[in-house]
């Protein structure tokens, strides 16, 4: 069947692929020469800078008045974002265009942050080269996000340049390619999208994804088929647990004021098996008490560690800082939050591995952040806080691999998965239209 039927058509081109992400520059590079190869459907062009002065560049497909839009690169740790939209720009071009309808893919929405996350891209794709080279944001600095009216913060020029791109584009779609380091696929919606469930959930199983069937990131939001969630509506309890910010303020809902519906996808990099098992867990309380332990103690272990950082660190990479000061300030809290919400209440096996997820992954990016921090830095006390720091790391990694199985996905299934999502996206929402 075509790509409008109900089944996901073979693409053979879809599944042969090169098993690594392209840098950012990799993928501009790969995007102009699409553009001077298709003149006649594909044109490149700079829509805004980041705060380093690093050009925000967009790739159209086709000319067609209803416009779907998709952003690579929103999180800088999750590579896939910037590859998917490479990808699905070749796939688009490798196919007839589509009558009234157009493409326009954001390569890199934080190209400053991938820079700091660039030395895992260069180099084999392991779990433990990926925490060495790894940056990701405090959430004020998340290009996606806007400030809440009232706090004193301006919009990042990179959020500035994506609605000013939702603008002028007015969407039916936005697609945002999202990645977790670990766990399973699932995608979050502003609105429903009829049939897309069904479609996503064929899509992981043939990528060989579980489905995050019980999301730490969807707690409480409406879940109307596996791995599929439905964003609350502004101002809610659940809106306010999810974010800092009201949902509103995230340039997901921007779109809204125009009809467009916004899929957050999500593709796993290590997939955990466990995390589709909606079987309520023998001993969820309890693992759920551990693992709320755990990263409280971590949390303030690793705040001490912060400590030997000397002020020059702190203005010579700044970004980093921030990160691991956010991260330990966010820790406390969720650990708070899951003893709140569910010391007594009976849990899924999803919803425990979840909690074991976070409680291994937050102290390791924390302290594989300080390690960066504190390579240069001099004395006794520094080689004690390093030592401390790595055997955090080791004992993380080892528990990610052994205690839940993580393993790797090769990087042509993530393409291909989150290819098909986005495809199945649009597809969905033209044929309800």
């Amino acid at each position: 069947m075509t790509d409008t039927g109900r089944r996901i058509r073979p693409l053979r081109p879809l599944d042969v692929r090169p098993a690594r992400y392209p840098t950012p520059a990799q993928a501009e590079s790969a995007a102009r020469r699409l553009a001077l190869r298709h003149p006649d459907r594909c044109r490149l062009r700079e829509v805004g800078r980041s705060r380093a002065g690093r050009p925000l560049l967009l790739l159209s497909v086709d000319r067609g008045p209803r416009a779907a839009l998709v952003v690579g690169g929103p999180h800088p740790n999750e590579p896939i974002g910037t590859a998917g939209a490479v990808r699905l720009a070749e796939v688009l071009l490798e196919r007839p265009a589509r009558p009234g309808l157009s493409w326009h893919l954001l390569l890199c929405l934080d190209p400053d942050g991938a820079a700091l996350n660039a030395g895992w891209l260069d180099g084999p794709l392991t779990m433990g080269r990926h925490y060495e080279h790894f940056f990701r944001p405090a959430f004020e600095e998340q290009p996606e996000l806007l400030p809440a009216p009232g706090s004193g913060r301006r919009p990042m020029p990179e959020s500035l340049a994506l609605t000013g791109l939702i603008d002028e584009l007015r969407p039916f779609l936005q697609c945002s390619l999202h990645g977790v380091d670990f766990g399973g696929a699932f995608v979050q919606l502003t609105g429903p999208v009829p049939g897309l469930s069904e479609r996503f959930a064929r899509s992981a199983e043939r990528a060989g994804l579980p489905l995050d069937v019980d999301s730490y990131d969807a707690i409480g939001w409406a879940s109307p088929a596996p791995g599929t969630y439905l964003m609350p509506a502004p101002g809610s309890r659940e809106a306010s647990r999810a974010l800092p910010d009201e949902p509103e303020l995230s340039t997901w809902s921007h779109a809204a004021r125009y009809g467009a519906v916004t899929a957050v996808l999500e593709v796993p990099m290590w997939a955990v098996d466990a995390v589709g098992d909606a079987r309520p867990h023998p001993a969820g309380p309890q693992v759920l008490a551990a693992a709320a332990h755990d990263l409280t103690v971590r949390a303030g272990e690793l705040a001490a560690l912060l400590s030997r950082v000397p002020a020059r660190g702190h203005e010579a990479h700044g970004p980093l800082v921030r990160s691991a000061e956010f991260n330990l300030a966010v820790a406390p809290r969720v650990a708070e939050e899951w003893l709140d919400r569910w010391r007594s209440q009976p849990l899924s096996w999803s919803r425990a591995t979840t909690a074991g997820l976070v409680a291994a992954r937050v102290p390791l990016r924390v302290a594989s952040i300080l390690l960066r921090l504190l390579a240069d830095v001099r004395g006794p006390g520094a080689e004690a806080a390093r030592e401390r720091a790595r055997a955090v790391v080791a004992d993380s990694l080892d528990r990610l691999r052994l205690r839940f199985g993580a393993r790797w996905v090769p990087v042509q299934e993530q393409l291909a998965h989150q290819t098909r999502a986005v495809l199945a996206a649009a597809d969905c929402l033209l044929q309800a239209t």
